[in-house]
């Protein structure tokens, strides 16, 4: 009753919880719900067990692997599958940096990609390829639009944008082609990356110490290829994520801190303020402990409301 009729002691009491409590879950929601975002695109992007590439390549034009060691890696014990990826880098725009064109096997494109939207169907007669979302953000692509395509060799083709793709890694843009498609209008065979999927039961080091071996033969330095497993770049990739927002949890816990603060002050300055109300309390016959109960039950009720209200606040706001 008293809550009633003395609203704004209520609406001092509580705000510091909705306002701390809402930041808090508000955070929390939207760096858990990111994280989860990153670990599907993930999963999408590294299907195979295990990726390899040349250690000092530098830029993404270095190339090291030769059609030569991509089919003898098919033939290797405890290989199922190998695929070949080519990353170069053209200029779209003089005045911005360079984006990254990544030559792949793209016959689902669908489940390599982790689209946005639908796919749509290319033109009889033109190139399809597909946008990254930085790309289609900082150029003004959307799918179903057409543009000249700057080739590695300075030609420039027309192609037609089937579809947007999330991008984590490369945050000045990427377009992703078809390898054959790549291959057919560049002539270029070459490949900078491998990926390789394992038969079950193979051991993965076992795999490395024979290609290092197949390299060899082929006239590769064996020594120069790095390994890298998917759960090895997903662990790597979620630990960059969780320090990069690392910040947000202490945010959190000042924002807890200052609401609990807020919630101490108010409390006390009100019962310096009710001395009389509890002296009338105690001449009415209430002992020192059941008017300790109406303050303590009065501020779990105060609580819980503002718990509420900042809980149904911070969800309004992360979405």
């Amino acid at each position: 009753q008293r809550a009633r009729h003395e609203r704004s002691s209520a609406t001092i009491a509580v705000a510091g919880v909705v306002a701390s409590l809402a930041l808090a879950v508000a955070l929390t929601v939207m760096v858990t719900s990111f994280r989860e975002a990153v670990t599907q695109w993930l999963d999408t992007v590294l299907p195979a067990d295990l990726y390899a590439r040349a250690s000092g390549s530098g830029g993404s034009d270095a190339v090291f692997v030769t059609a030569a060691l991509i089919e003898g890696a098919r033939a290797l014990p405890g290989v199922a599958r190998v695929e070949g990826q080519r990353v170069a880098s053209i200029q779209l725009d003089a005045q911005r940096p360079a984006v990254a064109l990544i030559a792949r096997p793209m016959d689902d494109a669908a489940r390599r990609l982790p689209l946005l939207g639908g796919l749509l169907d290319a033109p009889a007669g033109i190139t399809a390829v597909y946008a990254s979302e930085p790309l289609a953000n900082v150029y003004g692509l959307r799918a179903g639009q057409r543009f000249e395509l700057p080739l590695p060799d300075g030609q420039r083709e027309p192609v037609f944008v089937r579809g947007v793709w999330r991008d984590y890694a490369r945050q000045h843009g990427a377009v992703a082609i078809d390898a054959a498609d790549y291959q057919r209008l560049t002539g270029d065979r070459r490949i900078n990356d491998m990926a390789l999927w394992l038969a079950d039961g193979s051991s993965a080091s076992a795999v490395q110490q024979s290609l290092r071996t197949l390299a060899s033969d082929l006239g590769i330095d064996g020594a120069l290829l790095e390994f890298a497993s998917a759960s090895e770049i997903r662990k790597v990739s979620l630990r960059i994520f969780d320090r990069s927002f690392a910040v947000t949890y202490w945010l959190q816990a000042v924002a807890i801190a200052i609401g609990l603060f807020g919630i101490a002050a108010s409390f006390s300055a009100q019962v310096l303020a009710r001395r009389k109300e509890f002296g009338l309390l105690a001449h009415l016959g209430l002992t020192r402990a059941q008017v300790l109960g109406v303050v303590a039950v009065e501020g779990a009720v105060w609580t819980a409301a503002g718990a509420l209200l900042g809980l149904l606040l911070g969800l309004a706001v992360s979405v």
